[in-house]
């Protein structure tokens, strides 16, 4: 009877440690960062307007806006060794994959939330 139980251990593929998300949530990125000799974990959070590729070169565009009103996009793949933790903040309730239209919005308002 063990040798079953561990067949089927071996046999379950290992679930990826990202959550489920999907485009107009708010997600927050732990990311490291590393500056000469030290290395921290930087924290980026805004809204997911587009996810690109499949297995190990998928990547996540992230949209939040800055100091003064300034918005500032940044892409992170996902199977990178420096990305620590995504976390999902508030799911969100958009209609299309690509919310490339958030770009001619003013603010992050323009997104509903559940």
């Amino acid at each position: 009877m063990e040798a079953k139980k561990k067949k089927k251990e071996k046999e379950e593929p290992k679930k990826s440690q990202t959550p489920d998300f999907k485009s107009g949530d708010i997600i927050r990125v732990h990311y490291k960062i590393k500056e000469e000799d030290k290395e921290r974990v930087q924290l980026f959070e805004g809204v997911l307007i587009a996810q690109k590729g499949s297995g190990t070169s998928k990547t996540i565009t992230v949209r939040k806006i800055a100091a003064a009103g300034i918005a500032v996009e940044r892409i992170f793949p996902l199977h990178s060794p420096n990305l620590e933790k995504l976390e999902v903040v508030k799911q969100g309730k958009a209609r299309r994959a690509k919310l490339y239209y958030l770009r001619d919005l003013p603010t992050l308002k323009s997104v509903k939330t559940r």
